[in-house]
């Protein structure tokens, strides 16, 4: 199995996908985080960690958060970014519609369950639960549901139980069928 590596804008990212991807990937896929310091430095280092990384068949994977930038440009910048590394293949990247907590709003289940938050499933189906994506500051809702929400230690809980086929976050959702159509190729 090749290498894949996920280059990060922040720790909860890693801390969410440590969780989570054990549900969507092989039991022996090889799997390193490069985390950095947000999104200025991420975009900054991006293409130098890519050309000097050892692994020459690595599949890289880019997450980030859109918060109020376009999700359009900011997909565009980051792939112009994979252009200047030389690499033709291996490269998904991914924008989490407006922060990661959509996709955690997404799924208020895995919410109660990891954060032991009573009544928190029985939302779903109301606004502004339904359709999350939609939320420009989803972090708030979820801070104002689930008080004991922090961001590193809340995606660590919550993680393990999300639903890899959950819907209600479009972002995420193209974030599970990106992974698992790259991990299909290898």
């Amino acid at each position: 199995m090749t290498e894949i590596v996920f280059l990060l804008e922040e720790p909860s990212a890693k801390a969410m996908l440590e969780g989570f991807l054990p549900k969507i990937l092989p039991k022996n896929a090889q799997i390193r985080f490069i985390v950095f310091e947000g999104k200025q430095d991420l975009e900054k280092q991006l293409v130098r960690k890519i050309r000097v990384y050892r692994v020459p068949e690595a599949c890289f994977i880019v997450l980030r958060d859109q918060d109020a930038g376009d999700c359009m440009i900011i997909k565009k910048r980051l792939a112009g970014k994979f252009v200047e590394t030389g690499r033709k293949s291996g490269i998904l990247i991914r924008i989490a519609c407006h922060e990661l907590e959509s996709w955690y709003l997404a799924d208020l289940a895995a919410v109660e369950r990891g954060l032991e938050v009573k009544g928190l499933a029985r939302l779903q189906n109301k606004n502004p639960y339904r359709s999350p994506d939609s939320l420009p500051v989803p972090s708030a809702h979820l801070a104002r549901i689930a008080p004991s929400y922090q961001k590193l230690a809340g995606s660590r809980a919550i993680s393990p139980h999300l639903d890899p086929e959950n819907s209600r976050s479009c972002s995420f959702a193209v974030f599970v069928s990106g992974i698992r159509r790259l991990t299909a190729e290898l």
